[in-house]
């Protein structure tokens, strides 16, 4: 790979590249998205089945469109013993984690007859999309799934492609059932979005839709955005890893490349304050890629988004990162934890040698639903937050209203609307 000294022209050439692997710059894709969810809205379970057989190559009817439990039995069968016992255990820490983010409704009362207070309210219908094929990622299932059953939602619908044999892989089910997936629907692609969206006869309507999926899911998801809540529209992967001298360069470049091989669109960027850091870096990197079996994905997305950067120091250094906003970030720098508290914009913050970026996405617990494409400026991880509702609790008293409602009263008329000075008026005439 090629090092480059890192300046703010670099930087903001850098940006300009990184955006243009965001869903929303493949405006070709739209109007095919669009007419699939439009004709989904207008002719339910028979617009879904046609698309089904289209696009995925099996014929589904309402008879077997849902995963039956005799499939999950035999999923179980089918599966490792180990795997199955890695999930439960990575269950148990995700749900560890998000049990903090719990919120609880409050009230507060005043004297004269004020209770003012926030109810909080999980979902009711989450619909969760999972990839199938060769993005089949389990790990994402439980990310989706464990933060909404600890929020309290009611119930979880999920939306999965089958092969064309019309099974569903043993690992997604086993992982969802383990999750506490209510439903499986044997359905992908952006007639699953838009079947979650407005509902059909046999899929149930939801409130909001999360999960990751190719440029039609997202699309369709945007698409359906208002209609339902949605978590994101997710760009490829990326990690950036600010080191200095003191980083070890095998680990380093080992790093960068467990997300360059996700996709072709992936982006690895080393920012170091050590020159001789980044040659060592490339260098151990040539002799990874010779060995790992995704050798063209990640040639490919470290050709086009891959970038060895050197700062002046570390303050650019810092300066660069929170420019970039990356979805994972790993700092490995004398101390780790003094750099950290002057980041600004990351998705998720992996501190120290130890703390690789692949601990996040199985096993550690926080979630790895993050925002890409610079998003990290002003999204957050998928977490208990985005499952649950928040109203406002308002009760006064005669007394208390009594002492306000002239201002009101004035307010209203202010913005000319008489008839909300009234609703106040008319209780002290």
């Amino acid at each position: 790979m090629v090092i480059e000294n890192l300046d703010k022209n670099r930087i903001e050439s850098l940006l300009e590249d990184m955006l243009k692997r965001s869903p929303t710059s493949y405006g070709e894709y739209e109007d095919t998205v669009k007419g699939i969810v439009e004709d989904v809205r207008a002719r339910g379970d028979e617009a879904v089945f046609e698309y089904t057989e289209k696009f995925d190559g099996i014929k589904l009817s309402p008879d077997s469109l849902c995963v039956t439990e005799a499939e999950i039995e035999e999923a179980y069968r089918a599966a490792d013993p180990r795997f199955i016992e890695v999930v439960k255990k990575a269950i148990e820490n995700i749900t560890a984690f998000h049990q903090k983010q719990k919120q609880n409704s409050w009230f507060d009362s005043s004297d004269n007859g004020v209770i003012l207070g926030q109810k909080v309210i999980p979902m009711e219908n989450v619909g969760v999309y999972v990839p199938g094929g060769k993005a089949a990622y389990p790990s994402s299932l439980l990310m989706n799934v464990v933060p909404a059953r600890v929020a309290g939602v009611e119930h979880i619908y999920m939306c999965t492609p089958a092969g064309r044999d019309g099974k569903v892989p043993a690992s997604t089910l086993v992982a969802a059932h383990e999750a506490g997936v209510d439903v499986i629907y044997k359905v992908g692609g952006a007639q699953a979005i838009a079947a979650m969206a407005f509902g059909t006869k046999s899929i149930k309507k939801v409130d909001k839709i999360t999960g990751p999926g190719n440029i039609y899911v997202a699309l369709a998801k945007k698409a359906v955005f208002g209609y339902v809540s949605i978590d994101s529209i997710a760009g490829p992967s990326e990690i950036l890893v600010l080191a200095d001298e003191t980083a070890n360069p095998r680990y380093v470049a080992a790093d960068l490349l467990s997300q360059a091989e996700h996709d072709e669109l992936a982006s690895a960027i080393l920012i170091t304050t050590s020159k001789k850091v980044a040659e060592q870096v490339s260098v151990e990197i040539d002799k990874f890629v010779e060995t790992l079996s995704r050798k063209d994905i990640i040639t490919k997305s470290l050709d086009n988004y891959g970038h060895l950067l050197v700062a002046a120091d570390m303050d650019s250094a810092i300066e660069a990162v929170n420019a970039i906003a990356s979805e994972h970030l790993e700092i490995v720098t004398a101390d780790p934890f003094d750099v950290m508290t002057r980041i600004k914009h990351a998705g998720a913050i992996f501190l120290g040698t130890w703390s690789s970026e692949p601990l996040g996405d199985y096993m550690a617990g926080p979630n790895h639903i993050l925002p890409t494409n610079g998003t990290a400026r002003f999204f957050s991880a998928l977490s208990v937050d985005d499952f649950i509702k928040k109203s406002s609790i308002i009760s006064y008293s005669r007394e208390a209203l009594e002492e306000i409602h002239e201002t009101i009263e004035t307010f209203a008329k202010m913005e000319g609307l008489t008839a909300h000075a009234n609703s106040i008026a008319v209780r002290f005439e």
